[in-house]
Order: structure tokens, then C-alpha cells, then sequence
């Protein structure tokens, strides 16, 4: 569902604000409200596009993402200086001080400052089906995803996490399986629940749940499974920015959400601080995070002199 929003066509805009989801949308808000010209820019990709319903999310818990989406969407036609554009961004390039933004269509854009909110891409193990399962029932957040699943038997893919996965989710879960994957349990580290070393070959719905082939034959019926993945930018920007990384993969923010180059600053899952060893994932952690970075653009605006 798509809610009507400006579309004006503009050649500059205050702050240029790439990515739809909760970052983006919070950023543009944030503008809106102290009349500063922004455009946002939504090319319809989400990280959580598979989801059918968000969790954790204080008046919000278990509303579908497009149904939020909406609704925000449908916030911004009350402020007159925020665009929403439904194109995408090919390239971003520093022009002095300001942005330079080619876009798909070929129109070109200048902008003061630029919020990233583009997220971030979920690589998964290679292992046949789990991609299908992706965001239903399979997932990597217990705090999103797990309470529906109370008192089933939960699957944990790779043994490294299993320790932290088991704790967390200890008190609602029937029971765990953890395939190892090669993966070892950290030292120290054990868990009340079978550690298969035998690989995963395929993973298939069964019923309401899963069942999880092995390659030495045999099955495991689970309701869900959990796996950490690898993080990668859904978007080229970092890279033409240039901007500094946290080994996650993820854009290496402050405490004010400013990158490593001024006049870009980043909120959501494709950015956290360098003491975090990863983003915190969750749908009001990326909108706090897009205010604070909408602030901090505006910040930037006023240091410049642009009233």
C-alpha cells in the first residue's frame, strides 16, 4: 500500500534522505517539523520485507510493516517542505561542501547534507530453503520474533551462538537443537541441548513448522530456527563516500550520528557506534536512530549559516 506524497520534481533539497523504512521516515519528519526542505528517497527495497508483522514496538507490536510505512507516509503530507520521491539513487558524490545525487532516472539533485537510512542486506547460510523461510520462520532477533513461538522447539543454525540464543530465548522456548554447522561453542560455553555436527542439506515447511534435512540422513522438526547473518550495505553510497566502517560492515557513526565525512550522517541497521559490535536491529532503534541523524543534518545546516 503506497500513500499519495509530494513528488514535486526539485534540482536541490536541504537534506537529501536516502531509504523508506523507520530511519528515513523518522528523519523526514524530524525536518518537517522545523520547516527544513527534504527529500526522501524510497526505491521500495526493506530488510524486512518478508515480515508479515512487527514486534517490540511500543503501540506497534504486531503491525504489518507496510501498514506502518503507510501511516508515515501519510504523517509527512501534513509538512509542505518534505518530498517523497520513488526513485532510486545511483550515485551520491561530494560537490565542496554540499552532495551531488544521480538517480536512476538520470535527473540530478545538489543537497547540503545527506542522512543514509538505507539499510543493511542479510547474507544467509548456503543452505537450500532457508532463504524461502527467511523472515517467517527463520529469523535472527529473539526480542522480534521469538514470542510467538512459545514453548516450541526452537533451532539454532551455527554453534558459536548458541550459548546467547539459548539464554535469551530460555524461558519462552520448549526446547532447543543447535546444528553446529562447524562451528564451535565459545569456551566456556554450554548449552541444555543436543549439538548436531552433522550438516544442514535442506530445510523445508512441514505442517506449521520446519524440518531440517542433515546430511547424514537424518531429520529435525523445529518451530523455528534462529541464525546470526553476515551484514552487508544494501546500498553503494558507503563505498562512493567513502565513509569509515565498524568491522561488522556497518557504517561507523558518533554519539551524534555523523560518519567519517561531514555533512553525512546515518541512522538505522546500516550504522552503529564502534562500541557496538553490531546494530541494535529493531524497528525503534532505527527510528531513534534517523531522528538523531536528521538532527544532527540540520545541525550541520545551521554551523554552515544556512537559515
Amino acid at each position: 500500500m503506497r500513500t499519495s506524497q509530494r513528488t514535486e520534481l526539485r534540482s536541490h533539497t536541504d537534506i537529501a534522505i536516502l531509504g523508506g523504512g523507520p530511519a528515513g521516515l523518522q528523519a523526514a519528519l524530524t525536518a518537517g517539523r522545523v520547516g527544513r526542505q527534504a527529500t526522501l528517497f524510497d526505491d521500495g527495497t526493506y530488510r524486512n520485507a518478508t515480515v508479515s508483522h512487527m514486534h517490540n514496538v511500543v503501540t506497534h507490536d504486531g503491525t504489518p510493516p507496510a501498514q506502518f510505512r503507510a501511516a508515515a507516509r501519510a504523517e509527512l503530507t501534513a509538512y509542505d517542505t518534505v518530498c517523497v520521491r520513488e526513485e532510486r539513487v545511483e550515485t551520491i558524490e561530494r560537490d565542496g561542501e554540499d552532495f551531488r545525487l544521480t538517480l536512476a532516472s538520470g535527473d540530478v539533485l545538489s543537497a547540503y547534507a545527506v542522512v543514509l537510512a538505507t539499510g543493511v542486506r542479510d547474507e544467509l547460510p548456503p543452505i537450500p530453503g532457508l532463504q524461502d523461510v527467511w523472515g517467517d520462520l527463520a529469523a535472527q532477533c529473539p526480542f522480534c520474533h521469538a514470542f510467538e513461538f512459545k514453548g516450541t522447539r526452537i533451532g539454532i543454525i551455527g554453534a558459536s551462538a548458541a550459548g546467547h540464543y539459548t539464554a535469551l530465548m530460555g524461558p519462552i522456548a520448549g526446547g532447543f537443537v543447535v546444528f553446529a554447522e562447524g562451528q564451535e561453542l565459545g569456551e566456556g560455553v554450554s548449552v541444555d541441548a543436543p549439538v548436531l555436527t552433522a550438516r544442514m542439506t535442506s530445510v523445508e515447511r512441514t505442517g506449521d513448522g520446519l524440518r531440517v534435512s542433515l546430511d547424514d540422513g537424518t531429520t529435525q522438526d523445529v518451530a523455528v530456527l534462529f541464525v546470526v547473518p553476515t551484514l552487508h550495505q544494501s546500498a553503494p553510497f558507503a563505498e562512493q563516500l567513502g565513509l569509515e566502517l565498524n568491522p561488522s560492515g556497518c557504517v561507523r557513526i558518533d554519539e551524534f550520528a555523523r560518519t567519517s565525512v561531514p555533512g553525512v550522517t546515518a541512522g538505522g541497521d546500516l550504522a552503529h557506534l564502534a562500541a557496538f559490535p553490531m546494530p541494535m536491529a529493531t524497528v525503534l532503534m532505527a527510528a531513534g536512530g534517523g531522528q538523531l541523524a536528521g538532527h544532527s543534518a540540520i545541525a550541520r545546516l545551521l554551523a554552515r549559516g544556512l537559515r
